[in-house]
């Protein structure tokens, strides 16, 4: 089961959880009379963290109180992910969520949603 901050707010069947790299920021410059740049690093700025999948609802009214409560970690606050492999993604930024547009599916209602996370450092 995949949770955010405890909550099992996904569907553990039909997720995906991919962690790119980290990033470095630096600074570059040339110098008259140098052969050469100067390069200053500035140190590491964390990662994307890419989350999608499919949300199954049995009513439209259960969907909206689910993609609400969901909508809900895109406060600005860091956040603690743990995949349904038990790997622990610690200080994540809920930077976007979009979902497709809702379909009705056997029992209920199903969209498709992707989240893109940022993890501090």
């Amino acid at each position: 089961m995949v949770t955010l901050d405890g909550k099992a707010l996904f569907d553990s069947q039909d997720i995906e959880i991919r962690a790119l790299s980290f990033r470095r920021a630096f600074f570059e410059r040339t110098i008259a009379g140098v052969d050469g740049v100067l390069s200053i690093d500035l140190g590491n700025r964390g990662r994307k963290v890419r989350q999608s999948g499919v949300l199954r609802s049995a009513s439209r009214s259960q969907m909206e109180q689910r993609l609400k409560a969901i909508s809900a970690f895109m406060d600005g606050a860091a956040h603690v992910l743990v995949t349904s492999s038990g790997e622990q993604l610690d200080n994540l930024r809920m930077d976007s969520f979009e979902v497709s547009e809702a379909r009705a599916s056997g029992g209920g209602v199903v969209v498709d949603y992707e989240i893109v996370y940022r993890q501090l450092v």
